[in-house]
């Protein structure tokens, strides 16, 4: 059984990784193995990705204290928070509504992705029903330690935006990890890490960024998603404040070597257009200090 869709198949066939992708793709399952609980009811960090009624993708974070993240059952996954209104993905999370979900444990750069559709969604608690469910390797996560006590900031303000400011420029050139969402029309919506050294995101004016693709698990589910559909979002996380934030816009694939030239590592790279940013100000830190860059992060 191929797991993966013709866009993924096209991406991994261009990569000549497709006899790769195939032998990895027997990892993804359609159930949350009873190995995967204790993590997951061990985190503190989701990363949601889906569509909003018009059709926008988009990333949004969630947090909490352990048990926020738990599986009642090995095909539901529950987190034991919403979003907040201000939050755009926040229409988005309608029972059978496509929802992904990335799992992340920053400090010892583990990943659980979970995709599928919303069976519950309010301030409460949000339920999905899984439908993809597979893990991914270390690469590019950026170690980061929880702080004894820590309680994650509030939610401040939030303010829309059709354009980047230039602190929000210059909060995206020192980032140095990034959230992508991206969906497709069957296979519905899927939630990704990437990660570099501080400025791996390139910034080229108020409405265009330029994201590396390094060499990763090549099953290609982002790009895949791309290639079929341009449209993305981007979440960016501001771990000392909690301000979050999202942007909305329409991607494209570059595989030109003179346009891959300026990005060290890359074996690819993604262009995108913006469409609209939304920022949440944050009320205090996220409860995580920064330890040491990954290991892979191209220098």
């Amino acid at each position: 059984m191929n797991r993966f869709h013709e866009g993924e198949r096209a991406v991994q066939s261009r990569s000549g990784v497709t006899d790769e992708a195939g032998r990895l793709g027997r990892g993804i399952t359609s159930t949350i193995p009873e190995a995967a609980r204790p993590f997951l009811e061990s985190q503190r960090i989701a990363v949601l990705a889906g569509v909003d009624g018009s059709g926008r993708v988009w990333a949004s974070l969630v947090t909490g204290a352990p048990g926020l993240i738990t599986a009642p059952s090995a095909r539901t996954l529950r987190l034991a928070a919403g979003l907040p209104d201000a939050d755009p993905l926040s229409e988005g999370l309608a029972r059978g509504r496509p929802l992904g979900v990335l799992v992340i444990d920053p400090e010892r750069r583990r990943r659980l992705r979970v995709n599928g559709r919303v069976v519950r969604a309010d301030h409460d608690a949000i339920e999905i029903r899984a439908a993809e469910v597979f893990g991914n390797c270390p690469k590019y996560i950026q170690a980061r330690a929880l702080e004894p006590d820590a309680e994650p900031g509030g939610v401040g303000v939030a303010r829309r935006h059709a354009t980047l400011t230039e602190p929000q420029r210059l909060a995206i050139e020192r980032a140095d990890t990034l959230f992508i969402a991206s969906a497709h029309a069957d296979a519905g919506a899927d939630a990704s890490h990437r990660g570099g050294q501080p400025g791996f995101v390139r910034v080229l004016d108020e409405r265009r960024l330029l994201i590396p693709d390094y060499s990763g698990n090549n099953m290609f589910q982002t790009l895949g998603n791309i290639a079929t559909d341009p449209q993305v979002g981007l979440l960016f996380v501001d771990f000392d404040t909690t301000t979050t934030l999202q942007l909305t816009g329409r991607a494209r694939i570059l595989w030109e070597p003179e346009a891959l030239a300026p990005l060290k590592g890359a074996e690819r790279a993604v262009a995108v257009e913006v469409d609209e940013i939304v920022e949440i100000e944050g009320r205090g830190p996220l409860g995580w200090r920064f330890v040491e860059y990954s290991p892979f992060n191209p220098r």
